[in-house]
Order: structure tokens, then C-alpha cells, then sequence
């Protein structure tokens, strides 16, 4: 073997080396990021008390769960291209109309869509009921959601 042909295989032996340990520091930050770091989502059970959140509406207004203390709450996470969210959106309006002077409210929380798309769905649909964006997923992932609709 000549000279330029050792170095060529000592590059390559670094390249390789270095690729390899690159790949290991990257695992082993991942597991420790996902073990350590990273927030434990809790699963709700029925009968646990909802965890507050604070929404903007699609008025702009900043709405707490927490402000329907001792009131019925439907809470119903949703996307405008979920058909089955589509589909009961007509249902949720005719209870809301029903329960709206009973102390029961609809809570219709739109997960990561903009508001411009949000909005004119509501329209297209004429909904009246209160639709919060969770934009971050956040309140979604709070409560552990992980298939659309989900109420």
C-alpha cells in the first residue's frame, strides 16, 4: 500500500469513526430528552376533573374553562377536514339551541388549523355555539387526545 493510499483509508477510518459517533450522541440525547426532559402527558379518566385551559375564540377573546365553574361542559375537540367532525357539527348546534338557557355550554376547541380556515368553516356551517383554536395542540395534548372527533 503507498502512501496516498493509507491516507485515503485513514480519512475514510475518521469519516467513518466520526459518523458513528455522531449517530450514538444523537440516540443517546434522544432517549435522555424523551425519559427526562420531555413533560409526561396524563391520561383523563372519567370522573378526574378537566384540566383548565385558557382558549382565544374566534372573537378574539380569551376564554378559561374555568369560567364554566358549576356548569354542563361538552367539550369537543375537532378539525374542519375530519368528516365525522363535519357531520356532527349540525348535531352539536340543534343541543346547543336546546341547552343554551339550561346551564349546559358546547366548547367546540379546533386543534391547529388557522383562524381565517376555522372561521369560515363556522360560517359555511352557521354555528353559533363558542369554537376555541388550540393552534399548539396544547390543550389536545393535555388531555390526551389522540384521534379526531373526540368529546
Amino acid at each position: 500500500m503507498n502512501k496516498d493510499e493509507r491516507k485515503k483509508n485513514k480519512k475514510h477510518r475518521l469519516m467513518m469513526r466520526t459518523s458513528i459517533l455522531l449517530i450514538i450522541a444523537f440516540a443517546v440525547g434522544y432517549v435522555f430528552y424523551t425519559n427526562f426532559i420531555q413533560e409526561e402527558t396524563q391520561i383523563i379518566s372519567v370522573g378526574d376533573q378537566a384540566p383548565n385551559f385558557a382558549l382565544q375564540n374566534l372573537e378574539g377573546e380569551r376564554v378559561e374553562l374555568e369560567d364554566y365553574k358549576g356548569e354542563g361542559i361538552f367539550l369537543n375537540f375537532w378539525e374542519t377536514y375530519c368528516p365525522p367532525c363535519e357531520e356532527e357539527m349540525p348535531y352539536m348546534e340543534a343541543e346547543h339551541k336546546e341547552y343554551e338557557d339550561k346551564e349546559v355550554e358546547i366548547l367546540a376547541v379546533n386543534v391547529g388549523e388557522s383562524e381565517l380556515t376555522v372561521d369560515r368553516f363556522v360560517k359555511r356551517h352557521e354555528l353559533t355555539f363558542p369554537i376555541l383554536l388550540d393552534q399548539n395542540r396544547d390543550v389536545l395534548n393535555a388531555y390526551g387526545v389522540t384521534y379526531l372527533p373526540a368529546i
